[in-house]
């Protein structure tokens, strides 16, 4: 099993900056994929940006060139570091792990105009 715990949601105004932090424990063994997803309120899972097992990082195209995705592999940590951010980047921002076999829990970004 593997657990995951994010932090760093919150709430800010158009156009400022949040770090999301993720952090995995429990069995891992070795370098996992690991990534983002967002869901706002009425809407479905979507990805926000995720990072191979290589190393090799995707964005969505909604958040390419403001959000950065990076790891800490030795802590199994990853972070989402959000700029420039918009009303509709609100959303709960959750955590995965190995391709989506394991959760976090989530937590809040709320973005005002």
């Amino acid at each position: 099993q593997v657990q995951l715990v994010e932090s760093g949601g919150g709430l800010v105004q158009a156009g400022g900056s949040l770090r999301l932090s993720c952090a995995a424990s429990g069995s891992i063994l070795s370098i996992n994929a690991m990534g983002w997803y967002r869901q706002a309120p009425g809407k479905q899972r979507e990805l926000v940006a995720n990072i191979t097992s290589e190393g090799i990082i995707n964005y969505a195209d909604i958040v390419k060139g403001r959000f950065t995705n990076s790891r800490e592999n030795a802590k199994n940590l990853v972070y989402l570091q959000m700029n420039s951010l918009k009303p509709e980047d609100t959303a709960v921002y959750y955590c995965e792990f190995g391709g989506m076999d394991y959760w976090g829990k989530g937590t809040l970004v709320t973005v005002s105009s």
